[in-house]
């Protein structure tokens, strides 16, 4: 079983968006997926304790009990549980750090997000864990150029030696849209471009944990940003 801790220091950057999405394409993609709410404010818990199969898709928690979850799902056979961690205390996100497999960092393409960021990415290298950035809520691509506001970001990160995602999440009505019926967008509206930019992310992730995920339902696997 592998762990991902999904972190962000700075409050509305979309951390259960990434956390929920990459969880309900899993499902869809053949994986024994658990996703545990650590959050206080419970936003994941919002979109998934009225599923159906809440009682084993869903555990609200704290930080301080993610390695009795861990035990759980193991004993239970998942094949990934997803943390969905508070903003702080430092604390719990210290323990949902050392828990993971990989921490994904989410960040939107504004100054004050990349400067959370880097917080997030310095805490996981103290903590000797590995970390990737995410990009969320990003403009989307006209003609296949890229908004400045998101290469700006990527050459911020580079330039900084975040580790980042070549997969971005863009900025999509599609999200409320389908966590308004307690779905994941690749549910939703599984031909939607939101959709596709997050089984993208889920090969990527999936690749890098070698989890056993048939790659031709999810997209080609991407590579880490050099």
């Amino acid at each position: 079983m592998k762990t991902i801790a999904v972190l962000s220091r700075k409050g509305g950057a979309g951390k259960t968006t990434v956390s929920v999405s990459l969880a309900l394409a899993a499902r869809q993609a053949g994986l024994k997926v658990v996703v545990a709410d650590v959050d206080p404010l419970h936003s994941a818990s919002e979109v998934l304790g009225r599923r159906a199969e809440a009682s084993s898709l869903l555990f609200e928690t704290t930080a301080a009990k993610l390695f009795i979850v861990q035990e759980v799902c193991a004993k239970n056979r998942c094949d990934l549980l997803i943390v969905d961690t508070p903003t702080a205390p430092e604390g719990d996100v210290i323990l949902a750090v050392n828990a993971a497999d990989l921490c994904l960092a989410v960040a939107r393409p504004t100054s004050l997000d990349l400067a959370a960021v880097k917080e997030s990415v310095a805490l996981v290298r103290r903590m000797r864990s590995n970390g990737l950035v995410v990009l969320n809520q990003c403009p989307p691509a006209r003609s296949g150029i890229e908004s400045p506001f998101v290469q700006r970001a990527r050459e911020a990160l580079q330039a900084a030696g975040a580790p980042t995602a070549q997969a971005m999440l863009r900025s999509r009505a599609a999200y409320q849209h389908a966590f308004a019926q307690q779905q994941g967008v690749t549910e939703w509206d599984p031909g939607s471009d939101a959709a596709v930019d997050v089984l993208k992310l889920l090969a990527e992730v999936s690749d890098l944990l070698l989890l056993p995920t048939a790659h031709e339902n999810m997209g080609a696997p991407s590579r880490i940003a050099a």
